[in-house]
């Protein structure tokens, strides 16, 4: 009977969803008033627009790349003085997107796939251990769903479907009854089978923007905030989303360069090397022979934010996805604030330039420069540097793989706590380790943010107190930051404090710490059900990219199998730090404990 109840949700969910369809639609509300022929064109043209008929033009459905040639050179020209493009015949694309190899070069994917796949192989790490195996797909060419009817018909679509897929599990079960669990665990609702998770996981893809990259932000979470079957498909968002074709990808660089923009280069990869969420990133040689990535902007996925975060929010609601506990309100206002800002990447070359001068002087990291004749609001152009995503280095030795794992920390603590700008985009694929140099190049700024400064003293404060197994510190410091209210019960207290003593473990003693043989993140998943019932309010803004980013940090450790002087490298900030009033009580009492 629940399978029929959460169906009902779900219908529930996607009726509301067309709902808000009919009130932003200005075609539907012309309908009402008698006019359907406008609304019989604009639906043809959404429909169109989703399954690649434009213009009377059948493009192809088929899964597979364009048969066109890849590269086109810019070399020659014509008498006219127009440029003429030469070409090459293009390599199939691998399999797999994750990491994108061209002449040595590896740049990142905005997918972190390995993230959990592989520390789920025989590692005792806090994930999900029982899961064997992850299906890989082929990235296919989609056209972007660009107006507002075509995404939202798309979203109409998902919903729809995974009504349907729902009304299919549930007659399965009431003929042959309800399949068995492993650990005689209580079977997960109808909605939520392994192909309604898959069908949700593709349909994310084929609509990248918001849409996408709520599903990746999801797809990082524990199963104890996340059912397993939407984990494991989800693994399918981060091997990348659909890929543009060249019909939608031509008038983006004419938009934004010019239309002459072929005249500032000696040659363009038609075939990217990385399709994320908001954008795909393709390899280019300029005029002069300096290489550069290109990051460019899906069409409509700016101006469509705040309608695809509602209508995912509406569906994750109505199908009992999310607990009450993680506050979903206020996680989608922040993230329609984030989305906002790495949509333009106008903001991301500035906070691009911010870390080259920041990092300047800091040996083992380099910021690449970017490359304003060739960047936009919607295109970020910077000069393609070569290395490996950072957990390829799990694969060299020890010393190597703690020196990584040191430098991972360091930077994530100057970020914070030395510049009060971080980069809160923990994908392992944006720090690139160059093995000769022993130099982490450093990609990506879109999530890059500023913390006020009475933030970021508190914030220290309460890590020293995390450090120093100090209660009465930790949850005073939580209360003057947000994260408590003054009125929670014991219970919730005590497992707060806890899990701050947890992540306060690597800084907490002397020497190295070994992240793998610790099991940090099972440890605080453990008490996460206790803080999410008893959580009186959600936690500050700035807390959730923070956090995101902090535990990206410790999850590269773990995958690094570092060990780290963790204490070492909090100390050397904090006795530097200059704190804007007087420390609080016993917060940073034992701060000086020699390391």
């Amino acid at each position: 009977m629940s399978s029929w109840k959460q169906l009902s949700r779900l219908v529930d969910g996607v009726s509301l969803v067309a709902k808000e369809i009919y009130h932003q639609s200005p075609e539907l509300q012309r309908a009402r008033n008698g006019d359907l022929e406008a609304l019989g064109k604009k639906a043809l043209v959404a429909a169109t627009d989703l399954v690649g008929l434009t213009s009377g033009k059948l493009r192809g459905l088929s899964s597979r790349r364009s048969k066109e040639p890849s590269v086109v050179f810019f070399d020659d020209k014509d008498d006219d003085g127009s440029r003429k493009g030469d070409v090459t015949v293009p390599v199939e694309p691998e399999v797999v997107a994750k990491p994108t190899i061209v002449d040595s070069k590896i740049v990142r994917s905005e997918s972190v796939d390995e993230a959990r796949v592989v520390d789920r192989e025989g590692e005792n790490v806090g994930v999900r251990a029982e899961v064997a195996t992850v299906k890989r797909r082929r990235p296919r060419e989609r056209k972007v769903p660009s107006t507002p009817m075509a995404r939202a018909y798309g979203f109409f679509n998902l919903g729809a479907g995974l009504a349907w897929g729902a009304v299919k599990e549930s007659t399965y079960r009431l003929v042959n009854g309800t399949p068995p669990t492993q650990g005689n665990k209580p079977a997960l609702s109808s909605i939520l089978s392994e192909e309604n998770a898959e069908r949700l996981a593709l349909g994310l893809c084929e609509m990248r923007g918001a849409a996408l990259k709520v599903g990746q932000m999801l797809s990082i979470q524990d199963e104890s905030l996340v059912p397993a079957p939407i984990l494991n498909a989800l693994e399918l968002v981060r091997q990348g989303a659909d890929v543009m074709p060249r019909s939608q990808l031509n008038p983006v660089l004419d938009a934004e360069l010019g239309p002459n923009w072929q005249s500032k280069l000696g040659s363009f990869d038609y075939e990217p090397l990385a399709a994320a969420s908001i954008g795909q990133v393709h390899r280019a040689v300029t005029k002069e022979g300096l290489e550069v990535a290109m990051k460019i902007q899906y069409p409509g996925v700016a101006n469509s934010i705040e309608s695809d975060i509602e209508n995912v929010r509406r569906l994750l609601n109505y199908t009992n996805l999310i607990p009450k506990g993680l506050f979903l309100d206020r996680a989608v206002k922040v993230a329609k604030e984030e989305l906002a800002r790495e949509c333009d990447y106008e903001i991301e070359a500035v906070s691009q330039k911010h870390f080259r001068k920041f990092l300047s002087d800091t040996p083992g990291f380099y910021v690449p420069r970017v490359v304003d004749e060739l960047s936009s609001k919607k295109i970020l152009t910077t000069e393609l540097i070569s290395g490996v995503p950072i957990d390829k280095v799990a694969s060299l030795d020890q010393e190597t793989r703690d020196h990584v794992g040191r430098k991972m920390l360091e930077l994530t603590l100057k970020e914070l706590f030395v510049f009060r700008f971080m980069q809160t985009d923990p994908n392992w694929g944006n720090f690139l380790y160059d093995q000769p140099t022993k130099t982490i190049n450093l990609i990506d700024f879109g999530a890059a943010r500023d913390y006020p400064k009475k933030f970021v003293d508190d914030y220290l404060r309460m890590v020293m107190a995390c450090a120093n197994k100090d209660s009465k510190g930790v949850i005073e410091m939580s209360r003057r930051l947000g994260f408590l209210t003054g009125d929670e019960p014991d219970v919730m207290l005590d497992a707060h404090v806890q899990a701050g003593f947890i992540v306060g473990l690597p800084f907490a003693e002397p020497g190295g710490y070994a992240f793998r043989t610790n099991n940090i993140t099972s440890s605080v998943s453990n008490l996460g059900a206790t803080m999410l019932k008893h959580r009186l309010t959600p936690p500050p803004d700035e807390a959730y990219s923070l956090h995101r980013k902090l535990s990206g940090a410790f999850l590269a450790c773990i995958k690094l199998g570092a060990t780290v002087r963790c204490r070492d490298l909090l100390l050397q900030v904090y006795e530097k730090y200059q704190f804007d009033d007087e420390p609080q009580d016993s917060v940073v009492a034992s701060s000086s404990v020699s390391s």
